[in-house]
């Protein structure tokens, strides 16, 4: 297996988009990229997320108490979650971005911040 070199450059979702596709297409894997099949594989892939926190309890921010090696396993878990979840927007034509952008306004309609100098307790 090849070295991994440090990525030094700015990532964003569309940046990940096209890096899926191109590496789906370079291996002749789009027929198997199917809405469902990346569903299933990143349904998965969350169960992977899981399992690492399965019998940790509670967990402080930042993971102050795990080894470099478990924030190193998480990091690739998330990374697969994260990468499915882009192919899988991207095959449903939805752009993640716009979506996730929207869902934040809708949110804060539904949950709107209190205003601390006019509610009382």
């Amino acid at each position: 297996m090849s070295e991994v070199e440090e990525v030094d450059e700015r990532v964003s979702l569309d940046l990940l988009k096209h890096k899926m596709a191109k590496f789906a297409k370079e291996r002749d894997w789009d027929h198997f990229h199917t809405p469902r099949n990346l569903l299933l594989a990143l349904v998965g892939e969350v169960g992977e997320v899981s399992e690492i926190f399965q019998w940790k309890g509670e967990v402080p921010k930042g993971l102050p108490d795990w080894e470099e090696e478990e924030k190193i396993h998480l990091s690739e878990e998330l990374s697969d979650v994260l990468l499915y979840l882009v192919r899988l927007a991207d095959m449903c034509g939805i752009d993640l971005g716009k979506a996730a952008l929207r869902k934040l306004q809708l949110n804060a309609i539904k949950y709107p911040a209190p205003n601390k100098y006019t509610q009382h307790p």
